[in-house]
Parts: C-alpha cells; sequence; structure tokens
C-alpha cells in the first residue's frame, strides 16, 4: 500500500523521574554508553493530572543516549510513556473538559476510517487516549506510536514502522476494526480488548476487571463522544 507522506506535527515529551543528570558536560569525550532512567511510579501525570517535567532522549554526536528536559534541535528522539495517557486509574483530568485534537494527522486518519469503515472520531479518541498524539511515544513495555502498537500485533497488522504516523494509524485502525468484527460491534467490549487483549474480554466474559482497563474504556468512550460532536460541529 502507498502511503502519503507524513504530516507536520508536533513531537512531545517523556516523563521520568529525576534520579539521573539532565545536563551533561559536553566538553569531555565521554565512551559509547547508555544512560538507563527509571520510571516515575505515578505515571505520565502527577496527583493533579499535570504532566511532570519535559524530558526527551536522544543520541548525541558521540553516540551517549542523552536525557535532557531541553528540547533537542534535531527530531531524532523518543518519547517513553509510563502507560497509556487514559489508562491510569487516579487521573484527576476531567475527560469531559479536555481540549480535543481535530487538526493531526487528519488525512491519515479519514483514510484509515474509509479503509477500514469506522468512523474517524473513534479513531482519534483512540489515539487521545493511548499516546495524547505523542507520534513517537514507547511505553514501557513496547507499545508504539499514535495507537500504541505492541511488536507482535504490529506485525499481523502488516505495520512495517510503528513510529511512522501513516502506518500506525492504519494498522491500529485495522485492529480496531477487527476487534470490533469480532465482538459484534460491541464498542465497550472491542476498546477492552485493544487495552487488554481480546483473549482477556473472552476470559472474564465482558470488561476484564482491571482498574486501568475499565478507566480506560469510560475515557476512550467519553472522547468517542465529543470527537463524534466535533466532527459535526465542523
Amino acid at each position: 500500500m502507498k502511503l502519503s507522506p507524513p504530516e507536520q506535527h508536533q513531537s512531545d515529551s517523556v516523563v521520568l523521574n529525576n534520579d539521573y543528570p539532565l545536563e551533561q558536560d559536553t566538553s569531555v569525550k565521554a565512551p559509547k554508553r547508555s544512560i538507563k532512567a527509571s520510571y516515575s511510579e505515578n505515571g505520565i501525570l502527577n496527583d493533579i493530572g499535570v504532566e511532570k517535567r519535559r524530558v526527551y532522549q536522544y543520541q548525541n554526536a558521540d553516540g551517549i543516549t542523552v536525557f535532557s528536559d531541553k528540547s533537542p534541535q534535531h527530531n531524532d528522539y523518543q518519547v517513553l510513556l509510563y502507560e497509556c495517557f487514559a489508562c491510569r486509574p487516579e487521573s484527576t483530568i476531567d475527560w469531559y473538559k479536555i481540549p480535543l485534537n481535530t487538526a493531526d494527522y487528519k488525512h491519515f486518519v479519514n483514510n484509515a476510517a474509509r479503509q477500514h469503515k469506522l468512523d474517524a472520531a473513534l479513531i482519534r479518541a483512540v489515539i487521545h487516549a493511548e499516546s495524547a498524539f505523542k507520534e513517537k511515544a514507547v511505553s514501557r513495555v513496547g507499545a508504539k506510536g499514535l495507537m500504541q502498537l505492541m511488536p507482535v500485533t504490529a506485525k499481523e497488522m502488516g505495520v512495517l514502522d510503528s513510529l511512522n504516523a501513516a502506518d500506525n494509524i492504519n494498522g491500529g485502525s485495522r485492529y480496531l476494526a477487527k476487534l470490533l468484527k469480532q465482538f459484534k460491534g460491541d464498542l465497550e467490549l472491542a476498546c477492552a480488548a485493544y487495552n487488554a487483549g481480546p483473549s482477556n474480554v473472552l476470559k472474564h466474559n465482558g470488561v476484564p476487571p482491571f482498574p486501568e482497563t475499565q478507566a480506560y474504556v469510560k475515557r476512550v468512550q467519553i472522547l468517542y463522544k465529543r470527537y463524534q460532536k466535533a466532527h459535526r460541529a465542523s
């Protein structure tokens, strides 16, 4: 399948804790090594629902992996997430009022909606819930990109590069359509399967009793209704 060239977007931050140096002395040549970062146990939000310090991961000219609170001057960096944006049960974000994103990746979302017979508002809601529109997001368990595809899922859906917006959205939408078909159009179950896996939905004969999954399902549905309303108004 021929993909359109990537649309312009704004990359965002990583959120980690502060047990590593954020600035390094670049005047001293250091051997190639990787600095390991620890994830915050509080996830990507603090207790009042606000993102913590922004930290960027990238490699410098000496091949050293750097974590910095300053945005790099190039695009070769990644966003690391503790978990999906909408999965934290104790998040105090007001999901009925959080700003929507109806513009970014519009061409890719609309193409995927047509190809996989999905509502574009649903695709946008899942992207918002999974990564908050961070194209280079990588979770602690290895899920990647806007729709946070696990490597096995990405491979099954024919995704060559999960950090490519067009490829990720197309593959994530294909997977979402597959789950909706498997669960006979039940949006709640399809969203639960997207988050926790279809085997867990079948095992529990419904939305699994995992707080993260239950929070995710509820918030996707809230976002979906809001994106539907926004699309109708546009």
